[in-house]
């Protein structure tokens, strides 16, 4: 995903989601099994795993997917090492990306990410570089049709949320990582379905782009890194006008 751009990346990723739905699995049955491998198989003492079932659920994930990658992690079935990696580097414009790839190859995809900022005219940074323009928070992102500004207002304060922002078609929680499992109970509670809820890297200065034909070669960027087989998410410093993407 794309700066402030989150919400509109992710309605426009809505529609080819079922041709993407192998690797949406994937990405979930690797971060299960991570889950399950540091805090156990126990969804009850486990929250960073019953959040993720709870997503994999959302996504339609099959019941015997999800068992198999808790077996993974907690021994009772073999399976590959699995790592988080996180890549840093810079796009067109200076423009800031933060790659988090989940991996049994590390090679494979520090080879393919690099070709893939190479190919796009940008390069990779040493790790740590990109660390003063973003901040590590949890964020859920909830649609207005689906909550009530003061409610969810007063659930989120209540429950850790640091921040509650009206972007007018939908509401954006930001809260500390050590909140983001409570708080995401909290809203399931009263029940809000957040349309994202994930512990993502948020901008703190933003890089305008105005250029068309430059605002489209950052989008195909992230694009194409979203496509590598191991890339869970991205992140971007830059703000781009949607109507430049028509």
């Amino acid at each position: 995903m794309a700066g402030h751009s989150k919400w509109a990346t992710t309605k426009r990723h809505k529609a080819v989601v079922d041709a993407k739905r192998g690797k949406i699995f994937s990405i979930l049955s690797k971060d299960i099994t991570m889950a399950a491998r540091d805090g156990g198989g126990d969804l009850e003492f486990n929250p960073r795993l019953r959040t993720l079932v709870q997503k994999a659920k959302a996504a339609n994930m099959p019941a015997d997917n999800i068992d198999r990658a808790i077996k993974k992690g907690t021994g009772e079935l073999p399976g590959v090492v699995i790592e988080e990696m996180v890549y840093e580097g810079y796009g067109i414009e200076g423009v800031g990306f933060i790659v988090e790839v989940t991996t049994d190859n590390k090679n494979r995809s520090a080879g393919e990410v690099r070709s893939t900022f190479s190919k796009n005219g940008g390069n990779l940074a040493t790790p740590g570089a990109l660390a003063f323009n973003f901040q590590k928070m949890g964020q859920f992102l909830i649609s207005s049709e689906k909550a009530d500004e003061d409610s969810l207002m007063e659930v989120a304060i209540e429950n850790g949320a640091e921040d509650v922002i009206n972007n007018e078609d939908h509401f954006e929680i930001q809260c500390s990582i050590g909140d983001f499992y409570s708080l995401s109970e909290a809203l399931t509670k009263a029940d809000y379905q957040p349309d994202s809820s994930e512990i993502v890297y948020i901008p703190s200065n933003l890089i305008k782009i105005e250029n068309q034909e430059k605002a489209k070669k950052l989008v195909k960027m992230v694009d194409a890194l979203e496509d590598l087989e191991d890339v869970k998410s991205v992140y971007t410093n830059y703000d781009i006008d949607e109507n430049l993407l028509d």
